[in-house]
């Protein structure tokens, strides 16, 4: 079997990125490193190639650039025309085995067919891949191609690579229109050799959309306006020649609006349009003919707090909607909508169970952080679980839940207001699916009152009456928690703009603890470059007691078995075995034997010192006995001045990726986010409350 394999197709704009996104991210879930290699790049070599940079930086490649390609295109033809193909071919191959022997697969990606040798790329294609010995996946641009035109092309390619004795893993008839997907994939599995997996994969207008970025490269011209929103996608363009009322009747979600310079009408109405909840979003401006707005316009656009990317080009009205009608989306390292959505299509419409089964020949020992946050996604997505993130005024929360409902990782409810959610996703430049976010206010919300005496009845014996429930109700902590109490929601994750109090204050009122627990604590899953530990207790309890440092460690390594890495627990203090004594040191001591006890199929070693706990070297010194020292995977630390601080230093001095705190103990899920935290954090806090959700 092999460990690299061959992405290919046989036309320009085929949709290779869902393809190689989305194996890159399989990839990322089952080995510890991985390259990505394009044999020749279209770009000058003082240039980027948009696609390698797109790859390298998602998936945090440490392959430096020049090491991902061998070749331009024009160097590779000033080679074919002094004869010199063996030379490019055994470049390609030296380039290759070097990044093969570096890491644990390797993805290689074919031409983009941008130039004018289509038949000498594809043949290149071929000798490539029959030289490095490796199987193909084929894509097929399907866009705007009969059934037969479809599988003509799929039968005729795959013969040409078989003929030349190379392997193909999958065909994919890639944009193909859905009314045709059926149709196509019976007839690719009725016509290609046996052994060859057929896979369709539909026509996706967020994808094949440009970005106003793309637009501005393709008309060239200046930008006057709105360069912070580049971003924008368009997906629809109309010519702004018409009087306004007839243009704004004309608007439609993500449009693109080419007029001439002077039409400062137009420009207003647009941008006014832009901010009325009663139109749709406007993408951006381009003005032709080399005009550009009066001082009194520009003055008046300069005053506004949004403004959409306004493009000044010289060309005529026509032949600027030429080129914008001929410009090519693609995926750039910026435009995250976009990637997670083609790792979703990727997801949804490849049979990644036969693909694992053709290519993944080996498994590793190790846990890198991107194979632990493809494990725990994975895992959350297979019984999907409802979470409710009370903090919706909040930007971090919406773009991790545009992210989080992309990816279908769960169900979402988001507490607010839905008028200042649908505004900010606006501003955001986010397209928010509201069919599938639930958005309520708890101010206004039906709920308000049922939960208001469910508390009343949870906490009349502390005194609190139904006004004062009612009160609290409109907490959106208090709020979320309920839901999560009455089953309405499987779990709750918030602190992004509240503090750790204020969120866990009422899950520890009326959640309570698990049986047998007794203490609510947090764990931090620290992704190590080849490991992941689990760090507990770092954000919750300051100085625990023996027993509460036992109710920690049983704690961690349930979690830990929940998360797949087998506990073995160190009790952490200044001291290893017997050798040290004093108060802090028996009490470590007292809460090892407890945990002993208490679960004696817990593997646990305490006290011991960091370094014994992690280096097998130091491990095998100080404690040769221990099945646990030198490979711990579950620290505990003594209080939570260590904790916090070393959990906050292995982060910093190491770059370790710190999944969390997630909270243990409580009999359903509430977890609590760092009011530091990025969108990244906000989706892996998500991404474990769903799957602690999954174990109730």
């Amino acid at each position: 079997m092999t460990n690299a394999i061959y992405l290919t197709t046989t036309e320009p704009f085929s949709g290779k990125s869902i393809i190689a996104l989305g194996l890159m991210n399989l990839l990322a879930g089952k080995t510890e490193k991985i390259a990505y290699f394009k044999p020749v790049i279209s770009k000058q070599r003082t240039q980027i190639d948009n696609h390698l940079d797109t790859i390298a930086k998602h998936f945090g490649l440490t392959t430096p650039y020049e090491e991902m390609f061998a070749f331009t295109r024009d160097e590779v033809v000033k080679y074919r025309n002094a004869g010199k193909e063996a030379y490019i071919i055994d470049t390609v191959i030296e380039k290759f085995k070097k990044l093969q022997e570096k890491n644990d697969f390797v993805v290689v990606e074919g031409s983009d067919f941008m130039g004018g040798t289509t038949n000498l790329e594809f043949d290149g294609n071929i000798s490539i891949a029959k030289n490095l010995g490796l199987p193909v996946v084929l894509i097929i641009k399907s866009e705007g191609k009969s059934a037969k035109e479809i599988t003509d092309t799929a039968v005729t390619t795959s013969k040409s690579f078989t003929d030349e004795g190379v392997q193909i893993l999958t065909v994919v008839a890639n944009k193909i229109d859905p009314d045709k997907e059926v149709e196509v994939k019976a007839q690719l599995e009725k016509l290609l050799p046996k052994g060859i997996l057929a896979t369709t994969i539909p026509q996706n207008k967020d994808l094949g959309s440009p970005t106003m970025k793309e637009i501005f490269e393709s008309v060239g011209g200046k930008i006057l306006f709105g360069e912070n929103q580049l971003s924008n996608q368009v997906d629809t363009s109309i010519v702004g020649a018409m009087q306004l009322h007839n243009c704004l009747t004309r608007l439609n979600k993500n449009t693109l609006i080419v007029t001439p310079g002077d039409r400062g009408d137009i420009i207003i109405g647009a941008l006014q349009a832009n901010i009325s909840k009663n139109y749709p979003k406007v993408s951006g401006i381009v003005l032709t003919g080399g005009l550009e707005p009066e001082p009194s316009i520009s003055k008046l656009i300069e005053g506004l707090d949004t403004v959409v990317p306004i493009i000044a080009v010289k060309t005529g009205t026509f032949k600027t909607v030429t080129n914008v009608a001929n410009t090519q989306s693609r995926i750039s390292p910026d435009n995250k909508e976009k990637i997670a959505l083609a790792i979703s299509m990727f997801d949804k419409h490849i049979d990644t169970k036969t693909i694992e089964r053709k290519i993944f020949a080996f498994r590793t020992q190790s846990i890198t952080p991107r194979m632990f946050q493809y494990q725990i996604v994975k895992r959350a997505k297979e019984v999907k679980k409802h979470i409710v993130l009370p903090e919706g005024d909040d930007d971090r929360i919406l773009l991790a839940a545009d992210l989080l409902i992309k990816q279908n990782v769960v169900d979402l409810t988001i507490l607010g207001v839905k008028e200042n959610i649908e505004a900010a996703a606006k501003r955001l430049n986010i397209t928010l699916d509201y069919e599938k976010i639930r958005i309520i206010n708890p101010a206004t919300s039906e709920k308000l009152e049922g939960y208001a005496q469910t508390l009343c009845d949870l906490r009349k014996a502390k005194g609190l009456s139904l006004e004062m429930a009612r009160d609290l109700m409109h907490d959106v902590s208090y709020f979320g928690t309920m839901m999560v109490f009455k089953n309405e929601a499987d779990g709750m994750v918030s602190g992004a703009a509240h503090t750790t109090q204020h969120t866990i204050r009422p899950a520890l009122q009326f959640v309570k603890t698990k049986p047998g627990i007794h203490t609510v604590s947090s764990v931090f899953f620290m992704c190590l470059p080849n490991r992941v530990s689990i760090f507990g207790d770092c954000a919750v309890n300051p100085n625990p007691t023996s027993e509460q440092l036992a109710d920690i460690a049983i704690s961690s390594a349930e979690t830990s078995k929940m998360f797949g890495i087998e506990p073995k627990v160190a009790m952490l203090s200044y001291s290893s075995g017997t050798s040290g004594e004093g108060e802090d040191v028996d009490k470590v001591r007292k809460a090892t034997e407890i945990v002993r006890q208490r679960r004696p199929d817990i593997k646990v070693e305490g006290p011991i010192q960091y370094d014994a706990a992690v280096d097998p070297s130091v491990g095998q010194k100080k404690m040769p006995n221990s099945e646990v020292a030198g490979q711990a995977s579950v620290l505990i630390f003594p209080d939570l001045n260590t904790g916090n601080n070393t959990y906050k230093a292995v982060q910093r001095e190491t770059g370790a990726l710190a999944i969390g705190p997630m909270l243990q103990g409580l009999n359903k899920p509430v977890n609590d986010l760092s009011r530091g935290c990025t969108v990244d954090d906000v989706f892996n806090t998500v991404v474990i409350t769903a799957i602690q959700a999954q174990q109730l």
